[in-house]
């Protein structure tokens, strides 16, 4: 098995890749054409990445069954692409969730006591005990929180540390739930908004989410407030973000941004940051050792499985539910031959099989086959299924 990491990558994940036996190619500044070469050249079963794009050429070309994100979102990867060549796509969820909250909490904390602000005085040599003694504090302010997975769940533990109330909307959350974390379930985003000082943003980037922080969104948080955003640049109307802080005195950390570079460095012209009460940092909400060595052992774990068993965690890209419209299910002698009859019957009369398992009996004499196809199939076809092999039981159709 052959391994292309085509991104910065611990030595002990490294390490533990080859543990494995597998022939590890690291490239972690190949990006755009020169990965697309790497993906021929070195006949990569296995491709690992974090923020590298990886586009539908790549996947395209090649012989690559995996493609990994060390990290918890996909956005990065042609994942439809990937779908249509039948590569799995495979990440890490929840193994940055506390890395993140982290960063979150970092920017709260330095968007009240405007920490960026004062360093750049205090180089300069300019001394504003005055200026910087402005400061709310945010003991008893409400943090509203935007989903509510992984990294939400670590935001309201840090927040009850600091004596915050939590507002929050997550599809997922019921009020049970958020009785049980014990924090206060509001029925939509713009409720959140209007009843928080700080909306913290911890959402996957879909076409569902794309977008959700709107105008209307950012609208209804009371002027002044924090917008932190530590997910998906494309989840927050950037624009509408903009203007809230020049007209309303809205106070905004991001991690993420509309115009980044494709690579770990490079030119950064978005304008947002040159407002002047909006804080950022490089896309590093996950970058802290301890959560890049989480990762990295999650992503080798991933690569073990499939190298080991065929089998993927964690995939995101199989489909959720079966596009076959009817199960044959066929019980059967274990042996040679009986369902290749089945397949080819199938074959002849048209009929695509979707899904298949076999389950063995104890004492492997019998097994049934359980075949989803995309049509009912007719009762003549039936009769010559059966009767065209002495080691089928019985076999019956059943709408799904």
């Amino acid at each position: 098995m052959k391994v292309l990491v085509a991104d910065k990558f611990p030595d002990t994940g490294l390490e533990s890749l080859r543990a494995l036996g597998a022939e590890v190619i690291c490239e972690p500044d190949a990006k755009d054409e020169i990965l697309e070469k790497l993906i021929v050249s070195t006949h990569a079963d296995v491709l690992i990445v974090r923020s590298t794009v990886v586009t539908a050429p790549m996947l395209e070309k090649g012989v690559l069954s995996l493609v990994v994100r060390a990290g918890a979102g996909y956005n990065t990867i042609d994942v439809a692409a990937a779908s249509d060549q039948g590569i799995y796509v495979s990440n890490c969820p929840g193994k940055n969730s506390v890395a993140v909250a982290e960063l979150a909490f970092a920017f709260i904390l330095a968007l009240d006591r405007r920490i960026p602000d004062g360093v750049q005085d205090l180089r300069q040599g300019i001394w504003n005990k005055k200026e910087y003694s402005k400061a709310q504090g945010i003991k008893g302010r409400t943090l509203g929180l935007i989903g509510l997975g992984n990294i939400g769940r670590e935001m309201v533990s840090r927040a009850r540390a600091f004596g915050m109330e939590v507002v929050a909307w997550s599809r997922s959350l019921t009020t049970q739930g958020a009785k049980d974390l014990g924090i206060i379930r509001k029925e939509s985003l713009i409720d959140v908004a209007k009843s928080c000082d700080i909306l913290s943003v911890h959402l996957a980037l879909n076409a569902e989410t794309r977008g959700i922080i709107s105008s209307d969104v950012i609208g209804s948080l009371p002027d002044g407030a924090f917008l932190i955003n530590t997910s998906r640049a494309e989840i927050v109307d950037q624009s509408a973000l903009a203007e809230a802080v020049r007209a309303r005195g809205i106070r905004a950390g991001l991690d993420v941004f509309e115009k980044e570079p494709t690579g770990s460095s490079g030119a950064f012209d978005d304008p947002i940051v040159k407002e002047g009460t909006v804080y950022g940092s490089h896309h590093i909400g996950a970058s802290t050792e301890q959560s890049q060595d989480e990762i990295a052992a999650e992503a080798v774990r991933i690569v073990q499985s499939f190298h080991e068993t065929g089998s993927v965690p964690n995939v995101v890209n199989l489909s959720r539910r079966t596009p076959a419209s009817h199960l044959l299910v066929v019980r059967h002698r274990d042996k040679v031959g009986v369902l290749a009859h089945v397949f080819s019957q199938l074959k002849d009369a048209s009929i695509n099989v979707q899904q298949t398992q076999n389950l063995i009996f104890e004492g492997a004499n019998a097994a049934v086959a359980r075949i989803g196809i995309d049509k009912d199939i007719p009762e003549d076809l039936i009769s010559r299924i059966r009767q065209g092999n002495q080691d089928i039981f019985d076999l019956k159709v059943i709408p799904v």
